[in-house]
Order: structure tokens, then sequence, then C-alpha cells
């Protein structure tokens, strides 16, 4: 019986809170200093002065908007960091500017045509900045009473006093201002903000003149000054959206829902026309300012012969953004034709673009890049395995090397260490394979694999060789 008496405890388990750490998640800035110059180390990116510094350049001019309608190509080798560059440029630029992020593969696997898919992009990129002034009342509340029917039912009435430091005002409350302050539980010694037109309530805190040590207050209590001046007074409102937000709610019965669930479809371009009337006229009236933001396209060099005559002609609109492109290729085929073009891009639109260049890394850069990567991913690891880790990067690639890391953190792990060592790092280097070690493994053993591509070309070789003896010995004949 006391056995059973006994109270069974339940085994707690601490709940880890899950980190997505990204590519580029380290981050921060362009690491320029006040004069637009590039630090060689700062806020997550390592070298590429150069293109660093004429991406300040770009982004003075975005800044002050003398930039919209033309075009930025990010060009080097894979590895080299453009895309870290372009995500600096957007972490540079802040959260008001619009930035879109795209893939140049992206726009084929989308249920809408490619064209209408780039407007979309397009338009997310620019932002149009609203004004509008609102009457409010500002000050602390003095008391709040409300009367209530005796026969508990019709509408309630109520009184609100409220003050400033220069005056105080009673004002006569119906039944939906009420509700809206007692959703807000606003009680006596707040400060609060009313909203004339829309009657919305907002509390932004507590009076100092009504704090008390014995007050029962959180720590999300809010303590702020009373206000001075009068109640009553206009204030400028300034709300910013984009131009496709705008497109999305006019064109759908629920349009603002179908931004949440991302089913925009196809919009129609007399919606379009309509809004970039209405959004001229606001400017007209100094309601409303563009806001020139930057599309960012990946992997350019997927986008086909369409999509480059599409954007040449958008690039040219009176509504822009800056679009900022990047490839890794150099003079290939560009899609959907036989010609061939530099970086895939035919030579119109090359023509319209500034070009970046970005450079290989040095050894020393990559042992910073790894460190950066090592402390972003909150993994202890030794000099001599961080320099072993660098020349592993240099004699394969960049990205190979971040991977080592995690993967060298998680044997260290097992083994109960804290700190990663050459021995997990060699451990790790032998259990995965770099691009150049698999494709030698592959010419290895290719003859036990289904198809045997080596020996297929040998072959080919073989017969080709012998058709060119043919070929001669038949011309040596017809000659004689």
């Amino acid at each position: 019986m006391s056995a059973a008496a006994v109270a069974k405890v339940q085994e707690v388990r601490e709940i880890s809170r899950v980190e997505r750490i990204g590519a580029h998640s380290h981050i921060r800035g362009l690491g320029l200093d006040d004069n637009r110059e590039p630090r060689n180390v700062s806020q997550g990116l390592v070298g590429q002065l150069k293109a660093r510094k004429a991406m300040g350049v770009v982004l003075d001019m975005i800044k002050e908007e003398k930039i919209a309608g033309r075009s930025v190509l990010l060009a080097g080798e894979p590895g080299t960091g453009k895309t870290a560059i372009a995500m600096a440029l957007a972490q540079a630029l802040g959260s008001d500017t619009p930035f879109t992020c795209m893939s140049g593969s992206e726009i084929y696997s989308l249920e809408m045509s490619k064209t209408e898919a780039l407007t979309q992009a397009i338009r997310k990129s620019i932002g149009v900045r609203i004004k509008e002034e609102s009457e409010i009342i500002e000050g602390e509340v003095v008391e709040f009473q409300i009367e209530r029917p005796v026969t508990g039912t019709g509408s309630k009435v109520g009184k609100l006093t409220m003050r400033t430091t220069d005056m105080e005002t009673v004002y006569d409350l119906g039944n939906k201002m009420i509700e809206a302050l007692l959703k807000e539980k606003v009680l006596a010694g707040d400060v609060v903000t009313i909203d004339v037109a829309s009657g919305k309530v907002n509390k932004i805190g507590r009076s100092f003149t009504r704090s008390r040590d014995y007050d029962a207050s959180g720590p999300q209590t809010r303590f702020v000054q009373c206000p001075e001046g009068e109640l009553q007074k206009r204030k400028e409102v300034v709300h910013t959206v984009t131009l496709h937000e705008i497109d999305v709610i006019n064109s759908r019965t629920h349009g603002f829902l179908a931004l949440f669930s991302g089913d925009t479809g196809e919009i129609k371009s007399e919606v379009r026309d309509q809004i970039n009337c209405k959004v001229s006229e606001w400017r007209e009236e100094g309601k409303a300012e563009l806001l020139a933001g930057v599309l960012f396209i990946d992997e350019v060099h997927m986008l086909d012969i369409e999509c480059f005559s599409f954007l040449n002609r958008a690039l040219e609109n009176e509504i822009a953004p800056i679009v900022i492109t990047a490839t890794n290729r150099g003079v290939t085929n560009i899609r959907g034709t036989n010609y061939k073009s530099p970086h895939g891009v035919p030579l119109d639109l090359l023509d319209r673009m500034v070009i970046i260049m970005t450079q290989p890394y040095s050894e020393n850069e990559l042992e910073q890049i790894l460190k950066i990567r090592a402390e972003e991913e909150d993994c202890e690891i030794s000099k001599d395995a961080l320099s072993i880790l660098a020349k592993i990067s240099k004699s394969t690639s960049l990205r190979y090397g971040i991977q080592l890391i995690t993967t060298a953190h998680l044997v260290c792990r097992k083994r109960k260490a804290t700190e990663v060592t050459v021995d997990d790092v060699k451990k790790v280097y032998r259990l995965f394979l770099d691009e150049e070690r698999s494709t030698q493994l592959m010419k290895e053993y290719q003859k036990e694999y289904m198809f045997d591509h080596y020996a297929m070309t040998d072959a080919e070789n073989e017969e080709d060789k012998l058709d060119d003896s043919m070929e001669v010995q038949n011309d040596s004949t017809s000659s004689t």
C-alpha cells in the first residue's frame, strides 16, 4: 500500500528552442566606415574590398533615389560572396526600403506566366509611403465612470476625465467608446491616445505621477510622463506599403487574405493601370511618395530570352526598382537561343548594367570567414583545426569547409568535449567527400555502376579514330 501511495514523479523534459542558422545569417551590413571605405573584417563580411566599396556607392545612390531603373550585375566564381554582398546591401538599407530576393529558376515553378512573376517581383520592390493626418486625444486618464441601466438592458453611458500638464477635460462616452476602453483595460492613471475618426484606443503606459511603491506592476509595465500641451492635437501618420500589396487588395474581394496565403494569382493589367493613376494623383497632391526598392535576382543566367526582353522594357518604365543580379557563369548560351554571350545575359541588357566583379578569397580570408561562421553556430574550435579547415576550403570550396564545421561539432559533442580539434576535422573529412574526391572515386569504380560513362567515352574515341583512318584511306585511293 505504501508503495502504491508513492506519487509518481513525471519526467520533465527540457524543450530546447530550435534555431535555424541560414547561410548568410551572420551578415549585418556592408562593413563600411563613415567615409564609405570598406574595413577588412566588419559586420560579417571579409575581404572583397573593391566589390564592397562599389556596392557602397550603389547604396548611397539608392538612398538618394538616383539609381531607380538601373541594373547591377555581380559576377564572379562560385563561393566568392556574391549573394552575401547582396544580403549585406539589404541589411544596410534597413526595413523601410523594400527588398525582394528571388532566384532565376523560381519563375519556372510558379502557376503563372514568367512575365507575370517578374512583374509581381518588380512591384514588390517598389514602396508607397502614404501620409495622412489624423486628430487624436492624448492625455492621462483621471477618472473613468460607467453608468449601467438598472434594468440590465439598454446602452451604457459614461464619462472620461483626461488631463495634460496644461488642461483637464471631461468627455461623454457612448456604448462603442466604452467597449473600446474596456477592451484595452484602461484604468485611472493610464496614458492613452484615442483616434477621433476611428475611435481606436491605444494605451501608451502608466503615468509617473500615479506610480506608488505598493502598486502591483509587472515587468512589462511601462511608465511615461504626463503629456504636455492641449488634449486634442493633429498627428501625421505614415504608412509604407508595396505596389504589389495594393494590387492584390484591389484585385480580389478578400485581397488581404491572399497576401497571407500567398495565392495571389495573375493580376489584370487594367487594375495595375488604375492603381498607377491613383498613386500619381497622390504624389501630385503630396499625400504619397514612391520609394524605389531593390529586386535581387540570383542565378540570372537561368532566365530565358523572353524574360531578358521583358526586363529590358521594365527597366525603362517610369516606376522601376533597382535590379541587382548575380551569376557565376562565363561566356555561355543565352537560355532559349543558340547564341553565346558573357554571363549568359544578352548584350543589349548587359549594356544597361554596371558590373561588379568578385575575386577568390585568400587562405587568411577563408580562415576569418570560417571563424565567424563557427561563432554564429556556437561552435568552439581550436586554432589548428581552423587553419586546417581553411586549407581544405582553399583546395575544395568554401561551402564544403563551412559544412564541415557543423559535422565536426557533432563529432566533438559525441565524445563529450567542448572544443573541436584537428582529429574531429580529419574524421569528418574522411566521412564526407568533396567534389574532387567524389569524381576521382567515380573514375576508379565506374565499371561497377549501371552506366560506364568513361568506358563508353573510350569506345567512342576508338570509333572516331577508326572512322578518321578509313577516311584517310579513302582519300588516298581516290587520289591514286
